[in-house]
């Protein structure tokens, strides 16, 4: 790398622009920020991950707020000053920090790129953002409020579909997406009580309180680096959002079972799952290898062990067959609309047309696992989506197709009875219920063989 690379590297804004472009072309923001990870300075990246996902989650309303000022699109060519202006208005509208240092190292930037001919027009766009801001807020207000898609910074598309499937709750569902997501942390209570841990992070003057209704669950009302977290480095605690605690919970696991975690990666139900039951026989499958060395990372932390396979679940192998399981996890791959608050490129990167092809999938991984259950067992289909294809829609079709298939009773593992939103099958946790992510359980059962 040049000395131009190195330069351009050293400065936060750039690998901020640099994320956002690879996010528009289809890669995932954590991939994106974990590409030049190595090259940035270690206090920097804590600015460049805010920023970059903060860019993201309001990168509809701030094209608006940005596009209302030009008076022509910007080329293609120059989408890094398009970028920049966004990042500007970005600062300016969702940070603290003063305006002046914002205009400035905006327009050094456009030197840095090359592109000294944007100064004025950065500086211009970005005066008139924090103008109106100051002394005219009824301007950004009204391009704000204009429509449904730049008040929540959504898609056409997911508007209309939270709208059409749940015409009660879509403002909630909305406005929950555009928040920062708590962090949780499941507790592994084989080695601490909830109330022992309370007090001891008390102790470390951090406050916390138990889950209304997750058991293991304990919400941190400041999120803090994992490093300092009590009990993370030996093991007893893991960051797990609460909705997702419900899964292993859900499955109802006991000692001495065989179970699959199928779509195990990055391993954290996999690790609860151990937590609750001793002796599981678990086999935690992907199809990727990389991220299964993730599931092992977690599990040595844990000090837990599972077996480790990478497979393509749709192609499940002979021994499963030979030997069928008694708990089988599903995890489906889904659309990921219901952890958009931690994820929020997800509205950049996800299309109206993935999602019957992510129904159809999750359809086919049902129908291939099914047979590797035995008769009797249990198999928890799991999605982090509140879209009723990938869920109930997608778990009747299957019921409709599999005479064997019925939808067993929630164990009694919960708090509280009454928990998510009722579907003609299974449950669905809509983005911000108890403070979770949004998502979907529906617990299938096999008939047993007549004897």
């Amino acid at each position: 790398m040049g000395f131009k690379g190195l330069a351009l590297l050293s400065d936060p804004r750039y690998i901020v622009i640099l994320n956002l472009r690879k996010v528009l072309q289809g890669q995932s923001l954590d991939k994106a920020l974990e590409a030049h990870a190595s090259a940035i300075d270690p206090r920097d990246r804590a600015l460049i991950a805010e920023l970059s996902y903060g860019v993201c989650r309001w990168y509809g309303q701030l094209q608006a707020i940005v596009g209302d000022r030009l008076q022509k699109p910007l080329r293609n060519k120059d989408q890094d000053v398009h970028l920049l202006l966004i990042l500007g208005a970005y600062q300016l509208m969702h940070t603290r920090t003063p305006a002046h240092a914002v205009l400035s190292t905006a327009v050094d930037l456009t030197r840095i790129l090359h592109k000294s001919w944007a100064s004025k027009l950065v500086n211009a766009v970005l005066r008139g953002i924090q103008r109106d801001i100051s002394r005219h807020p009824e301007r950004i207000q009204s391009v704000q409020q204009s429509d449904l898609m730049i008040q929540y910074a959504q898609p056409a598309w997911l508007i209309e579909a939270a709208c059409h499937a749940w015409p009660q709750a879509y403002r909630s569902i909305l406005e929950t997406l555009q928040q920062r997501a708590p962090m949780t942390l499941r507790l592994n209570c084989q080695v601490e009580s909830i109330d022992r841990y309370l007090s001891r992070l008390h102790e470390h003057k951090i406050s916390a309180d138990a889950h209304a209704l997750a058991p293991n669950a304990v919400v941190l009302q400041r999120p803090m680096p994992v490093e300092q977290i009590p009990g993370f480095r030996e093991g007893w605690v893991s960051v797990q959002d609460a909705g997702a605690q419900l899964a292993a919970h859900l499955l109802d696991v006991s000692s001495g079972q065989r179970v699959l975690d199928a779509c195990a990666a990055p391993g954290g139900k996999t690790g609860h799952l151990l937590e609750l039951a001793d002796s599981l026989d678990l086999v935690a499958t992907d199809i990727d290898e990389a991220r299964l060395h993730r599931v092992a990372d977690n599990l040595q932390r844990l000090q837990k062990s599972a077996s480790m396979v990478v497979a393509d679940v749709s192609k499940p192998l002979d021994e499963w067959f030979d030997q069928p399981f008694d708990r089988i996890l599903l995890d489906a791959p889904c659309s990921a609309t219901g952890v958009m608050r931690r994820h929020p490129d997800i509205r950049l990167l996800r299309r109206d047309r993935d999602i019957g092809a992510l129904a159809q999938r999750q359809f086919d991984l049902l129908q291939s696992l099914w047979p590797c259950l035995k008769p009797g067992g249990k198999l928890l289909y799991a999605t982090c989506s509140w879209l009723p294809e990938e869920n109930s829609l997608c778990i009747q079709h299957f019921l409709h197709t599999q005479q064997d298939a019925h939808i067993a009773r929630m164990p009694d593992a919960l708090k509280l009875d009454d928990w998510g939103q009722c579907c003609e099958v299974g449950r669905q946790i809509l983005p911000g219920e108890w403070g979770m992510d949004g998502f979907y359980y529906a617990l299938l059962v096999k008939d047993s063989v007549d004897v």
